[in-house]
C-alpha cells in the first residue's frame, strides 16, 4: 500500500481552532502539527484535487481565507473536513495529514509556484465570494 494513503502514524488529540483557520494535531511518536485550512483545502486529498494520477492534480486558487466548519473522523483511520466554501470530498488519513504537517514548507512552496506558474492568486475572486459579498449590486 502507497504511505501516503496508509495508518502507519495515529493521533493522541486533534484540536480545530476555527478562530485562527487552522488544525492542530498530535500524533503517537510526540510529533504535533499545525495545519493551515487553506493548505488542507488546496492539498484535499480529493479525487477533485488530486485526480487520479499526479498529471491530473488541479492547483486550486482564491482559498486564501478558508476556514474549517466541521471535522468528523471517519472509522478509526481518517478525518472528513468540511469548509466553509462548501468543500467537503476527500478522507484525511492520519498518514496524509502527517505527511502534509512533516512536509509543510516544501508542499507550500510547490503550491506557492504552482499559483504563479498558472497566473492564480490565493486571494478570493468575486465568484468565490460568499453570496451577498463582493457583488455590487445591479442598477
Amino acid at each position: 500500500m502507497n504511505s501516503v494513503y496508509g495508518n502507519r502514524r495515529h493521533p493522541v488529540e486533534i484540536r480545530v481552532k476555527r478562530e485562527e483557520k487552522a488544525l492542530e494535531i498530535d500524533f503517537d511518536d510526540g510529533v504535533g502539527f499545525r495545519l493551515p485550512a487553506e493548505l488542507l483545502r488546496v492539498e484535499s486529498p480529493s479525487a477533485e484535487v488530486q485526480g487520479h494520477s499526479a498529471s491530473q492534480k488541479t492547483t486550486v486558487a482564491g482559498r486564501r481565507h478558508v476556514g474549517i466548519v466541521s471535522v468528523e473522523p471517519v472509522g478509526s483511520y481518517a478525518l472528513r473536513i468540511r469548509f466553509d466554501d462548501g468543500h467537503d470530498t476527500g478522507l484525511y488519513t492520519w498518514d496524509w495529514l502527517y505527511r502534509l504537517g512533516a512536509d509543510q514548507e516544501q508542499i507550500w512552496q510547490a503550491y506557492l509556484e504552482a499559483l504563479a506558474e498558472r497566473g492564480l492568486s490565493r486571494e478570493p475572486t468575486a465568484a468565490l465570494a460568499p453570496a451577498g459579498k463582493g457583488k455590487k449590486p445591479a442598477g
